[in-house]
Formats: structure tokens, C-alpha cells, sequence
């Protein structure tokens, strides 16, 4: 079973999910129930705030000083065989801009899936493995709005 501890850094989130940690844990429901990701034992901690702590967090760990949409932190420990993959943060303000254009669910979706397919190791640093991560992601969305 996946499994998100997620933590409300901006009460802003409650204006477009009411119980963001039930919305995720439906989410992480359905995932564990597809290839690969199926019968795994994982645990991530998701970081819901905004555009100003993004920005101190972005400068902090990256040494750009601008907000971004999603941030991953993968816990690599080598020397366990523990299933917590890290923590991802993500800036309400950037959903919310996006999703005039489309859907908050959708576009809260993406960056999320993006974040955890950070912590499973994948990488868009070149045009080949950019291609293999975002036929990852198109999948898992695929199948999240499929089933509802």
C-alpha cells in the first residue's frame, strides 16, 4: 500500500479540497492497485503550501530564487531497506493558475504524480528519460479519471 502523510501548510488548499488528506489517500488507493505499483509497501510525505514557502525551499535546496510548482526530496538511504521515498511540496497559487485553463483535480493531480515519480528515481534531465516520465504520468492520470 502507498501511503502519503500529508501535511496543510496553507490553510488556501481548503478553498478547492475540502479533505485533502482523504482526497489523497482515494488517489493512492487507486494507484497501488495498477503495475508497478501494485503491492508495494511506500510512504512519502506531500507538503500542500504556497508560492512563499516554495520560493524559500527552492533557494534553499536548489539556489533559485523564484516559486516553482512541485519540489521532490528522495530519501536515499542505501544502507535500509525502509519504504519512505521522500517528501514533495507544492505551491497552491501555480495549481490554481493552471487550472483556469483546465481542472484544479487534474492539474493538482499531474504536479503530485510528477513529485512521486521524482522520489521512485525518475528524471526529465534529458529528452529520452523526459519522454519515459511523462508517458508515466499520462498513464497514471489515465487511469485515475477512467474509473471516475
Amino acid at each position: 500500500m502507498i501511503k502519503a502523510d500529508v501535511v496543510l501548510d496553507s490553510p488556501i488548499w481548503k478553498k478547492k479540497i475540502k479533505n485533502p488528506k482523504k482526497y489523497i489517500k482515494k488517489k493512492l488507493i487507486l494507484l497501488s492497485k495498477i503495475y508497478p505499483f501494485k503491492n508495494k509497501s511506500q510512504n512519502f510525505t506531500l507538503l500542500l503550501t504556497n508560492n512563499k514557502k516554495m520560493k524559500i525551499l527552492n533557494n534553499k535546496f536548489r539556489k533559485k530564487n523564484k516559486t516553482t510548482d512541485v519540489l521532490s526530496f528522495p530519501f536515499n538511504n542505501k544502507f535500509t531497506k525502509k519504504s519512505y521515498l521522500g517528501d514533495i511540496a507544492i505551491s497552491f497559487e501555480i495549481i490554481s493558475k493552471r487550472s483556469k485553463k483546465s481542472n484544479f483535480f487534474i492539474e493538482f493531480d499531474k504536479i503530485w504524480i510528477h513529485g512521486y515519480l521524482h522520489l521512485l528515481g525518475y528524471s526529465h534531465a534529458i529528452e529520452k528519460k523526459f519522454k519515459e516520465m511523462n508517458k508515466k504520468e499520462n498513464l497514471i492520470l489515465k487511469y485515475f479519471y477512467q474509473k471516475n
